[in-house]
């Protein structure tokens, strides 16, 4: 596919960086030539140096024989006009535009082919504040990823004694779980080895779980793997911006909330926005703040600040200092592994969580949804099942038929409004959300063709 990128910051980089890794032909445009010549240094992509909007840079970039145009400036101006620009002179097949502003987002009709045509919005801010939001509405997980609008959610979460099923096997999870209650262990991480479950599989102290259910049914599964800890009702948010302002608007109504921003002027600005959370002025990585704040008593501590040193040794002293959970927002890739083995409970990468939602969009095969998972080289797939049997090779066939790449698990289907795990008998039905789990990206491909209708195909 050939992908034209528009904007080489932290999201523009690594979108390129992901996709270029996928045989695609990616040509990424900005006008900080240092940063192009260091993105072509290590990447295999094209280059361009110049204003991402004006019609002869996006020609030079190669927009005329284009699939697919990903507008991500710092610019909501400048990503709404290059989706113009491409769709009317050089009728791009596919506009992706990064939307940060809440004016724009709240009227959706701006970005319709008769105005703004942009296919598909994205807001990374908004798709870190919900994914922050689940990790907090979950203690104990350090994943938590939604599919079919919500109905089933992928959790990861670490094995520790005390949980029921630790050191059992899997078979004997049905002996524990109530009746109608039914959830797929999808993959397992045991000191950074693949383990792809069967039902003699044990579950180890310190294992990384990652499992499916119906989203009613996740805390009943949490509790096999872990004792479940109190009930999360303190949260301290370290960084007042966008991320850290509406994540506080979202937990204020549930939860005794507290945000700690060092701008007076951006502290009083959030302060108004917000109705019972309190919002001090500081520096999240003071700690005689943090010992008058009680962060002792914090159940969960989240630093949101573009700033990753100042988050990670903010985090690792919220801990220290007695924070039962500690979240960090960590934009370099190479750090997120390293602080996770310490003291850091989380670390989210932004990159990642935005990732998936462009590549639900490049993917073929009908797909609804991609998460990118353990560094980009795993993922989770929401795929729709149509067509019939002489045209589809998953329609009208159990799971055992099915010509699954090697480790791939096909984890539940979603028909309507029903979560059904799936078994070796589950029959694929026309319309059905088919959820998989693929430990090895290298895979993907093979996944794509098994949910491409085929007219040929017998």
């Amino acid at each position: 596919m050939k992908i034209v990128v528009l904007g080489a910051g932290q999201v523009g980089s690594s979108v390129a960086h992901a996709l270029s890794r996928e045989d695609n032909d990616i040509t990424i445009v900005d006008t900080d030539a240092k940063r192009l010549k260091e993105l072509q240094d290590r990447l295999d992509i094209r280059a361009v140096n110049g204003f991402a909007s004006h019609p002869k840079v996006l020609v030079r970039a190669g927009i005329e024989d284009a699939d697919l145009v990903i507008a991500l400036t710092s610019s909501d101006e400048v990503n709404m006009t290059a989706c113009q620009v491409a769709y009317t002179l050089y009728n791009t097949p596919t506009r992706i535009a990064r939307i940060r502003s809440a004016e724009y987002m709240s009227h959706p009709e701006l970005f319709d082919r008769e105005h703004c045509p942009v296919d598909v919005i994205i807001s990374p801010e908004q798709i870190i504040t919900d994914y922050i939001y689940r990790l907090i509405e979950y203690p104990g997980a350090l994943q938590v990823l939604d599919f079919a609008d919500g109905r089933a959610q992928l959790v990861a979460t670490r094995a520790y004694t005390g949980g029921p099923l630790v050191g059992h096997k899997l078979y004997t999870l049905r002996q524990h779980m109530p009746v109608g209650v039914e959830a797929r262990v999808a993959a397992i991480y045991r000191d950074d080895e693949t383990i792809i479950p069967d039902g003699g599989t044990i579950i180890q102290e310190n294992d990384i779980v990652f499992f499916l259910a119906a989203r009613s049914h996740i805390s009943t599964m949490m509790k096999e793997f872990r004792p479940l800890g109190r009930p999360v009702r303190r949260v301290v948010l370290g960084g007042g911006g966008n991320i850290g302002s509406n994540l506080a608007q979202r937990l204020e109504r549930r939860h005794h909330v507290k945000v700690i921003e060092r701008n007076t002027e951006v502290a009083e600005s959030i302060a108004e926005e917000l109705e019972k959370a309190i919002v001090l002025v500081g520096d999240c990585a003071d700690e005689e703040l943090l010992r008058e704040e009680s962060i002792d008593t914090a159940d969960v501590y989240c630093v949101l600040t573009n700033d990753d040193e100042a988050n990670i040794l903010s985090a690792m002293l919220a801990k220290k200092m007695g924070a039962e959970k500690v979240i960090a927002l960590i934009n370099r890739p190479a750090y997120v592994d390293l602080v996770e083995a310490g003291a850091i409970d989380i670390a989210v990468s932004p990159q990642q969580v935005t990732i998936g939602a462009l590549l639900t969009h490049i993917r073929r095969g009908n797909m609804e949804r991609v998460h990118s998972l353990r560094q980009g080289a795993a993922e989770a797939i929401e795929a729709v099942a149509l067509g019939d049997k002489s045209s589809s090779r998953v329609v009208g066939r159990p799971v055992e038929e099915i010509d699954l790449p090697e480790g791939t698990t096909m984890t539940a289907l979603v028909r309507g409004d029903d979560v059904i795990i799936a078994h070796h008998d589950t029959v694929v039905q026309e319309n059905d959300h088919v959820i998989l789990f693929v430990p090895n990206k290298r895979d993907i491909p093979a996944v794509e063709r098994l949910f491409q209708v085929d007219v040929t195909f017998v």
